[in-house]
């Protein structure tokens, strides 16, 4: 497993998982009429700049945050995994419902992948490692951050 072939293939399993959920996008400086809602983006690594993560929104970014290769005795191939965290970014005018559009944007994520359990036949979900996902209650005007 390379970490980078993981990321590619997350990224592009999340995209189809989310390709129909449009959420409200921000309007921004630039723009003459609010734009219309769309599928999150979704990215690896980092966003092309974090501190315009609020511009960004809806977006979904996917890190490698640990990984571990070892070569058990009498394999021919390292045994490898990775500790993926994915932030969630959404921005939505009210208050009440935006927490709930990124609790769904999360759960969208999260049931498609334990449903089906591992991304191209390659990389399998731990399933004993669970999940843990904080919903940050701050939010910085209409942008909630959340991640898993």
């Amino acid at each position: 497993m390379t970490k980078q072939n993981l990321l590619d293939a997350l990224c592009d399993f999340t995209r189809e998982a989310v390709k129909d959920l449009l959420l409200p996008v921000e309007m921004q400086e630039d723009d003459e009429a609010q734009p219309p809602p769309r599928p999150p983006e979704v990215y690896s690594m980092g966003l092309p700049d974090f501190q315009e993560a609020e511009k960004k929104a809806p977006f979904i970014l996917h890190q490698v945050i640990t990984a571990n290769d070892v070569w058990p005795e009498g394999k021919t191939e390292p045994v490898s995994k990775a500790v993926v965290r994915t932030v969630f970014g959404v921005s939505h005018p009210n208050s009440q419902e935006g927490p709930l559009a990124l609790l769904g944007l999360i759960e969208r994520v999260r049931l498609a992948l334990w449903r089906q359990r591992s991304i191209c036949k390659q990389f399998r979900l731990d399933m004993k490692a669970g999940a843990d996902y904080p919903i940050y209650d701050r939010q910085l005007r209409h942008f909630m951050p959340g991640k898993w």
